[in-house]
């Protein structure tokens, strides 16, 4: 039998569904951490076959769902490693979940989230993708609700979002102005992803819900995708140049307020919507080495991001809430969360080594020949980030120790997940080639349709990673 001929884009979208009805079932919280990791774990193979298929050339492992002659779901150049990245963004949070814990984390909601959001990351149509994402927007809010936390500042933020990207979707589709109903799109991104003023949604997020919800709801970026997918092929140049001065105008003040932050979880935020902010600069330059640099940093920064936000939660399982108002000495107690948080913390940042390393190269020698001061900026907010970074870990894990007659040391889940982390960083960090030459194909397909939609030049293929 042919392994690639099953329809394994199509299970990746069912385990978690059953997961999730499955959740149902049971009350005993060991029984639901052992079966949530069950689905989740088997959700991850079926993307990561995928995958495979898509590379080895097999896409009958593809879904391919037609509407009106036309693919809806998908695997392409663009999300054929993203979908198994999403998969293991939402087995390793499962993984890191206390199985105290998970009497009150939400198994079945986060399942449902997971078939949403892969879906979502499979979509290749505007429509389908809009709706996709206006459900993945508003799910979060379930939890709020049953938290009994403040809904208000989340609903607007979700609402906002929502009208954004159907009125671009009706203006560009329906009443046929791509390029004015890219403005709408363009708009309803930089609120998703918490551009200047909209980050206030993403740190009330990391606020108010669990840190688990609120990791899932950030480091995947779907803000981003769906600016790959429905931005770059339609909007005109000086709607992404306008882009790219307000997302590193955020990108900087978001690393400035970051390095000052005393709350851990709103530094945590803050990181996010600067890295996000960065990865939307280099799809303001739309050129092809900025998009490369764009597409690696996105990958890169949702795994080290993920890491990094599951090392905080784990701290914050033993010790509470925790503030970077002192230094706390917690590295005797939890030497392995210590070095998880180092390596996943330089990782966001583009240290030498690891994969965002490329990431920042690209992006800085692009922002460079678009204009020094851009440049400038781009390097300036990456050392802000990295001072942000050094300063938490200072401030957590070193100064007087940290005494306590209970053990905090890392469980074998743990352990499971920092070995993941600490070997997929390593492995893209000192062999980035293959994946540099398929974020590269990536950006240069999405230039071509842009130049395509807009009757311009083709991108040649001259423009080939060294």
């Amino acid at each position: 039998m042919n392994l690639f001929a099953i329809r394994w884009l199509e299970l990746s979208f069912v385990l978690p569904l059953a997961g999730a009805a499955c959740m149902t079932l049971f009350t005993d919280a060991r029984r639901k951490s052992r079966w949530c990791l069950t689905f989740a774990g088997a959700t991850l193979a079926c993307t990561a076959i995928v995958s495979l298929a898509y590379y080895s050339g097999h896409p009958t492992a593809a879904a391919l769902w037609n509407t009106s002659g036309r693919r809806v779901l998908n695997v392409d150049e663009i999300n054929a490693p993203l979908l198994p990245l999403v998969a293991l963004l939402f087995f390793l949070t499962a993984l890191t979940t206390a199985r105290t814990k998970f009497a009150r984390f939400p198994c079945a909601g986060q399942l449902i989230r997971e078939t949403v959001l892969l879906a979502a990351f499979a979509c290749t149509l505007p429509g389908p993708l809009v709706a996709l994402l206006a459900i993945d927007a508003f799910m979060p809010l379930l939890e709020l609700r049953r938290r009994g936390q403040p809904l208000r500042l989340q609903v607007i933020h979700a609402a906002f979002f929502v009208l954004l990207m159907f009125a671009g979707w009706v203006v560009s589709s329906g009443m046929g102005f791509s390029r004015f109903g890219s403005l709408f799109y363009l708009a309803g991104i930089m609120v998703r992803t918490g551009v200047f003023p909209a980050h206030i949604g993403v740190t009330n997020m990391f606020v108010h819900t669990s840190f688990g919800t609120a990791l899932l709801f950030a480091t995947p970026l779907a803000g981003v995708y769906a600016t790959a997918r429905l931005v770059l092929p339609i909007a005109p140049a000086w709607a992404l140049s306008l882009l790219g001065i307000v997302a590193l105008a955020t990108a900087l003040y978001a690393a400035c307020m970051g390095a000052v932050e005393r709350d851990v979880r709103r530094y945590f935020a803050y990181l996010i919507v600067s890295h996000a902010s960065l990865v939307l600069v280099g799809f303001g330059l739309h050129t092809p080495f900025a998009v490369t640099g764009a597409l690696i940093m996105w990958a890169s920064a949702a795994l080290a991001l993920t890491g990094l936000g599951l090392t905080l939660r784990s701290l914050e399982s033993r010790f509470g809430s925790l503030k970077l108002d002192e230094f706390r000495g917690l590295y005797d107690q939890s030497p392995a969360l210590a070095i998880c948080f180092l390596m996943t913390g330089l990782a966001t940042i583009g240290f030498p080594g690891t994969p965002g390393f490329v990431a920042v190269e690209l992006l800085v020698d692009e922002a460079v020949g678009a204009h020094v001061a851009v440049g400038l900026f781009v390097v300036l907010t990456a050392a802000i980030n990295g001072i942000g970074v050094v300063r938490a870990y200072l401030l957590l894990f070193t100064g007087r120790r940290h005494v306590t007659g209970v053990a905090l040391g890392i469980t074998p889940r743990e352990s499971i997940a920092v070995w993941a982390m600490t070997a997929l960083i390593l492995f893209g960090g000192l062999m980035p080639y293959a994946y540099v030459e398929s974020r590269h194909r990536s950006a240069l397909n999405i230039l071509r349709d842009r130049d395509t939609n807009l009757n311009t030049s083709v991108v040649t293929p001259e423009h080939q990673p060294h």
